[in-house]
């Protein structure tokens, strides 16, 4: 019996990723070698934490005879048209619920609007049932009203115990090239993945793009679930997220277009452009010893 082919053989995703250093005056002034991961190359769709993240889960889906996948998400969530994007190019179909039930009478934003063009039917909520999402209970209640009973259920941001397992896969490709690898967090599920698979004497740095100082004890709990316990060494640098998700300030956009500029890369504003920024400010302040070769995961583009 010929077996289907194999998720890679579907997607053709290109890792390892590649490493790239650049001369950067704000780091080369203090010592610090600045190297870019750039994971936003692993797939042109499912760009960089979106393919680490996903492929675990799709491939679960795929081989537990799942149609459908059903995720959670903001109304700009990258995770979204990830998610609608691999849906579209596997065959499968999607379903979107969507924070907000504010959001169901208007006009599709760009991004809610390219996850319905791929395939994706949204499904609006209320802010207060969306934050309960974590409860089995209200889980199965959510699914249930946006008519995605049995379908296979990939959390908010893709971050499980399958996702830190791909997200590790990262940390293996970068031993030994960095002391410090720094990555853009969200749902904190790349970061725990990555830390856990750096080597002894490296060290993982997530840069919050949200407020609320809640992602410590969410990393510690994904690693429990995923690894049994800690996993790697790593730290967080809050207050880099210039007034919360989506928010991108006059300043932060000048940054990012000026870092664009310098070193011929997109820089995806949203999450990239705040882990740069935290890094040159981080730098700036003697955060980072001489002789540190830092390494930035550049996770998705514009």
């Amino acid at each position: 019996m010929n077996r289907p082919p194999s998720l890679d053989a579907r997607l053709e995703p290109r890792p390892p990723s590649p490493l790239q250093e650049v001369r950067d005056e704000r780091f080369a002034a203090r010592g610090v070698r600045l190297l870019l991961k750039r994971d936003d190359l692993v797939h042109p769709e499912l760009p960089g934490n979106k393919w680490r993240k996903l492929a675990p889960n799709l491939r679960a889906a795929l081989e537990g005879g799942h149609d459908r996948l059903v995720t959670f998400g903001g109304a700009y969530s990258n995770h979204l048209r990830a998610t609608a994007a691999a849906g579209r190019l596997l065959g499968l179909r999607t379903v979107g619920i969507v924070r907000g039930d504010e959001l169901a009478g208007r006009p599709l934003n760009d991004s809610l609007a390219r996850c319905a063009a791929d395939g994706m039917r949204l499904h609006f909520v209320s802010r207060s049932d969306y934050r309960r999402k974590a409860e089995p209970r209200e889980l199965a209640r959510l699914v249930d009203s946006a008519g995605a009973g049995g379908a296979y259920v990939v959390p908010e941001g893709g971050s499980n115990a399958l996702a830190l397992h791909g997200c590790a896969e990262l940390g293996r490709e970068l031993r030994g090239a960095a002391d410090v690898v720094a990555v853009a967090c969200g749902t904190g599920g790349t970061l725990a993945g990555l830390a856990a698979g750096l080597t002894p004497g490296q060290r993982a740095l997530g840069v919050p793009v949200l407020a609320g100082g809640f992602l410590a004890a969410e990393i510690r709990s994904l690693q429990a679930a995923a690894f049994g316990g800690p996993a790697g060494s790593w730290t967080l640098a809050e207050d880099f997220h210039h007034g919360g998700y989506a928010r991108v300030p006059d300043a932060l956009e000048a940054f990012a277009a000026d870092f664009g500029s310098r070193h011929g890369l997109p820089v995806e504003r949203i999450y990239v452009a705040k882990l740069l920024w935290a890094l040159a400010e981080l730098t700036a302040s003697g955060a980072f010893p001489r002789g540190t070769a830092l390494a930035a995961v550049v996770t998705g583009r514009p």
